[in-house]
């Protein structure tokens, strides 16, 4: 079957935000393998401007735009007929435009639900690989895709394999699903020997090639907490009836249970390249560049339940999960912030979630927040985070 099947359906024209990232840069990879069904409107990067530069020159787009204000970028040095914009303005801009079908929210952090946001207001289809857009704001940004016709798309592994399990049912038949992790690189790991972890050691992910920040959060199984959090909106579904388990292979990628009994899954290589490319030619299945399953290769795989004592993190997610509001932003950004304190040396990998319980204990909770609140929550936590670390004097220089 040629990779370019289909080509009697129109393209779908889509925007890249953070094009630059690991999901932004293998969104481009899908779309050269399908020129014929993915056409690339606009890209945005925030600081590596090299990168962005090349891109754009690869797959000229209409639009680029680059959200960090420091640096600047000589617009000569683009494509002909390639329009250089700047900022949240920008990004709205782009995922606004007449001429966008499908906005691939690939921005890592809180600032991705700006982008978001702004494409769903307009209608339209957004891949969200953000996580933390859903977990942030889920409720409201679920509300608002169902007002304005916008639709929500998963990318995550974990999502797109409850994605795509779940075709032809309803929701109404799940009676559970079961998200799988790898464990990360500290999976059989006691408290004390997690003690004097490196950011060298936390970074090297057994299965999984991902950017700085979501390593971190596999190796404290927080991606985990807010993949519950997430699946909490993206599917409707209460924290009770989302499961986790460990599988260190990283080749089933979730379970559904049905009220039958019957469980599906989705199995593939950890290859980001399949759920985006699902997501972009979704409901259609192509030849692309993700790797296949080596049938012949396999042996067996293992499961073990999470260790919840070495690893609280994941029981704050299924807190937020459970009282949404206010709680998920005030997570999301002690988090960000403890990460970033970490990877700069400056706190011990078991601070990170300590950090982030102290935040959502000490916040005022508010079960309906506006978005507006929800940005006020965000700002205040992560100050709160900054607080409660230098407050307890656990900081310390760690290589």
């Amino acid at each position: 079957m040629d990779a370019n099947a289909g080509n009697d359906r129109p393209r779908n024209r889509i925007v890249v935000l953070g094009s630059t990232g690991s999901i932004g840069t293998s969104t481009l990879d899908v779309a050269a393998h399908l020129p014929g069904r993915i056409e690339v409107v606009g890209i945005s990067g925030h600081s590596r401007i090299d990168l962005l530069l090349e891109q754009a020159h690869e797959v000229r787009p209409r639009f680029v735009c680059l959200t960090d204000p420091t640096v600047s970028l000589d617009p000569s040095l683009l494509p002909t007929g390639c329009e250089l914009l700047r900022g949240a303005d920008g990004i709205a801009r782009m995922v606004t435009d007449p001429g966008v079908d499908t906005v691939v929210s690939a921005i890592v952090g809180a600032a991705g639900l700006e982008g978001t946001w702004a494409a769903l207001e307009a209608g339209k289809t957004v891949a969200v690989a953000n996580k933390e857009t859903l977990v942030l704001a889920g409720q409201l940004v679920t509300e608002l895709a169902a007002r304005t016709g916008g639709r929500l798309l998963p990318v995550d592994s974990e999502h797109s394999a409850i994605f795509q399990a779940i075709q032809g049912a309803s929701i109404r038949e799940v009676e559970r699903v079961v998200l799988t992790g790898s464990g990360g690189p500290f999976r059989g790991k006691t408290i004390a020997d997690l003690e004097k972890v490196t950011v060298e050691q936390a970074l090297k992910h057994p299965t999984w090639s991902m950017g700085r920040k979501i390593t971190i959060d596999s190796a404290t199984l927080m991606n985990k907490a807010l993949e519950v959090i997430e699946a909490r909106w993206l599917f409707g579904l209460p924290a009770e009836r989302i499961d986790v388990i460990i599988h260190p292979q990283s080749i089933i990628h979730s379970f559904v249970e049905f009220r039958d009994g019957a469980v599906l899954a989705q199995l593939s290589p950890p290859d980001m390249r399949l759920p985006i490319q699902y997501a972009l030619t979704y409901p259609e299945r192509l030849p692309g560049p993700a790797r296949k399953l080596a049938w012949r290769d396999l042996s067996a795989w293992h499961f073990e339940q999470p260790d919840h004592e070495t690893f609280p993190s994941l029981q704050l997610g299924y807190e937020v999960a459970r009282r949404g509001g206010t709680c998920g932003a005030v997570l999301n950004a002690a988090n960000e912030v403890a990460v970033s304190r970490f990877l700069a040396g400056e706190l011990s990998f078991l601070d990170i979630p300590r950090a982030c319980r102290a935040a959502l204990d000490q916040h005022d909770y508010d079960p309906r927040p506006t978005l507006a609140e929800l940005a006020a929550c965000d700002r205040w936590a992560r100050q709160e985070a900054s607080r409660w670390i230098n407050r307890t004097h656990r900081t310390v220089r760690i290589s």
